[in-house]
């Protein structure tokens, strides 16, 4: 079949006799590889099509108006890219066809052609986002990894139970997880049974953790410093912290580099990991600018207590100022996954009354979408990190993931909510 663009009178017609007719079957992608009319996250795609299953976009085709000029829908186009982590995207009116790329989040044109050269062109269009060409990119660059920060500039709200929990979930469904502790508290390095800070001769970690991680550009990679954590039965590896983090903030303070060298540092490891998570403190610092500089995505945990609820205007305000920075890099905006409600009281006439009143403060006052998702307050989900073995005369700590310390608690499905709706968000599930 050859396509002929005087055929196309409208938007509609571009799709059918273009997209849907010619090229989606010339390039590969069978009926079960494209969507269209795909709702992803906030975007509307006209098409969404997969190189080999439906776990991850590999490339976006947009349809428009023959009049229209291309050009014009550029801005929109780079947008689903960057925010939806896109490596491909086409434009076309029928007349025109441009394919775009997406690389370390800079979006370029990489091919056009008038819609009368389809015909000459399709080896050259194929050999550029055919299915079996982006099958084979996608599994030598591993681009599907997913980076996300959890944070709240208030303490004491579950950011690090979310983290640690989440990530236990998350491996237990088969997704290669790393977790980095960007906060000197290090309570994310003892929840995932890392460190023992209380017996400074056994402390193993003051010359290898994530300070090592961002001091040079030839410093430590992720893989030197990242560790095998056994709180969870189902591996994950953690790059830990440090409460000596504190004392050389001001010294990574001084280079402007650091910034943007953890994202740097977590491309070489992009292979290896679906989802990275980063457990951030409860400040405004540079360890937590570091953390929505690099991370793509944005958890917020919140316990939706009035003091918490007033700290999200700090929040959205240090979002926008990371935001500047990440503009500077060539990045896209942080993608906002929701404030999800934490350390909940499961008293009925609370969920009923207040908590239905605060959920609507999040999103009529302080305008941050709110997870579907509540992880709710119990004793099992308190008592899992707080586990302990006896080796002769010393009681050590053994932290445990919920998933391993009682598997039929109900904060168990909880997590597993909340890791579904998420993967949703991401494009992984």
């Amino acid at each position: 079949m050859k396509f002929d663009p005087s055929l196309c009178h409208n938007e509609r017609e571009v799709e059918s006799k273009l997209i849907v007719s010619y090229l989606l079957p010339k390039l590969g992608y069978s009926i079960d590889l494209w969507r269209q009319e795909h709702k992803l996250n906030r975007f509307r795609l006209d098409f969404s099509a997969y190189s080999h299953s439906e776990t991850t976009t590999d490339i976006v085709f947009e349809a428009k108006h023959p009049d229209r000029n291309l050009n014009d829908h550029f801005q929109q186009l780079k947008e689903y890219m960057l925010e939806l982590q896109i490596p491909y995207g086409m434009l076309t009116n029928g007349k025109e066809i441009i394919i775009y790329k997406n690389t370390n989040n800079n979006v370029q044109r990489i091919f056009s052609c008038w819609g009368r050269k389809i015909e000459e062109n399709i080896g050259k269009i194929k050999s550029l986002i055919g299915k079996e060409t982006l099958a084979r990119e996608i599994k030598s660059t591993g681009h599907n990894m997913k980076i996300i920060a959890v944070y709240h500039n208030k303490g004491g709200v579950g950011k690090t139970t979310t983290v640690v929990n989440l990530a236990a979930t998350f491996s237990k469904m088969g997704k290669r997880v790393l977790v980095i502790d960007l906060d000197s508290q290090a309570n994310c390095t003892f929840a995932t049974g890392l460190v023992n800070f209380g017996d400074e001769e056994k402390d193993n970690l003051k010359g290898s953790y994530v300070y090592h991680v961002l001091k040079t550009r030839q410093a430590a990679s992720i893989k030197e410093v990242a560790r095998k954590s056994h709180f969870s039965s189902h591996e994950i590896d953690v790059v830990p912290s440090h409460i000596l983090l504190m004392k050389v903030e001001d010294e990574l303070n001084q280079y402007d580099y650091v910034k943007g060298l953890l994202f740097k540092k977590l491309e070489a490891v992009k292979d290896e990991y679906d989802i990275v998570i980063i457990d951030t403190p409860p400040s405004l610092n540079l360890y937590a600018k570091l953390a929505l500089i690099t991370s793509n995505y944005l958890l917020i945990p919140s316990d939706l207590k009035p003091f918490a609820n007033e700290g999200l205007e700090n929040v959205r305000d240090f979002i926008e100022d990371n935001n500047e920075f990440r503009d500077m890099m060539g990045r896209g905006p942080i993608e906002v996954l929701g404030v999800l409600p934490t350390k909940i009281s499961t008293n009925a006439r609370f969920i009923q009354g207040t908590l239905q009143k605060r959920l609507a403060s999040v999103s009529q006052r302080y305008k941050f979408e709110v997870m579907n998702s509540i992880i709710f307050e119990r004793d099992d989900l308190a008592k899992c990190t707080e586990q302990t073995v006896q080796i002769d005369d010393v009681e050590v700590s053994e932290p445990r993931s919920i998933v391993d310390f009682k598997s039929n608690s109900k904060s168990v499905g909880e997590f597993e909510k909340l890791a579904a709706e998420i993967l949703e968000k991401i494009g992984l599930s």
